[in-house]
C-alpha cells in the first residue's frame, strides 16, 4: 500500500496496528461502564442486575492490579448488600417497618450506581488510597 510519504509496512495495513497496553485497559473500562449501565437498568427489568453481577465475578481476574478492581469490589458489594437490605426490608414489610427499609435501600443503591459511574468517567478509584 502506499501513502503520501511512500510505501506503508506492513505493521500499518488496516486492521493488524500493533496493539497497545491500553488496550485491555480500554476494554475493561468498557466492560465496567456496561456493568453500571446493568445495574441501573435493573429499575426497569430486575433481572439485569444479575447479568451485572455474573459480568462482575467473570472479568474480575481481567482488572486485578488496576485501578478498575476497586469498582468491581463496589459493583459487587452494591449488588450484595442490597440484596441483604432488600431480603431484610421485605421480610420485616409486614410488620412496617420494611417499607422503610425498603426505602432506604433504593436510594442507597441508586447512590452507589451513580457515586460509581461518576468516578469511573473521571477515572477514578473507588476506595481512596490510606
Amino acid at each position: 500500500m502506499f501513502t503520501e510519504g511512500g510505501i506503508m509496512n506492513s505493521n500499518e495495513t488496516q486492521g493488524q496496528g500493533t496493539s497497545s497496553p491500553a488496550d485491555p485497559l480500554k476494554q475493561a473500562k468498557t466492560v465496567t461502564t456496561i456493568v453500571y449501565a446493568l445495574q441501573a437498568g435493573s429499575f426497569v427489568l430486575g433481572v439485569t442486575i444479575i447479568a451485572a453481577v455474573i459480568i462482575n465475578y467473570l472479568k474480575r481476574e481481567d482488572v486485578q492490579g488496576t485501578w478498575l478492581a476497586s469498582h468491581f469490589r463496589w459493583q459487587i458489594r452494591t449488588f450484595w448488600f442490597g440484596l441483604l437490605w432488600g431480603a431484610v426490608g421485605a421480610i420485616t414489610a409486614l410488620a412496617g417497618i420494611g417499607f422503610v427499609l425498603l426505602g432506604f435501600d433504593l436510594i442507597w443503591v441508586i447512590y452507589r450506581i451513580v457515586k460509581g459511574w461518576l468516578r469511573l468517567s473521571e477515572g477514578k478509584e473507588m476506595y481512596a488510597a490510606a
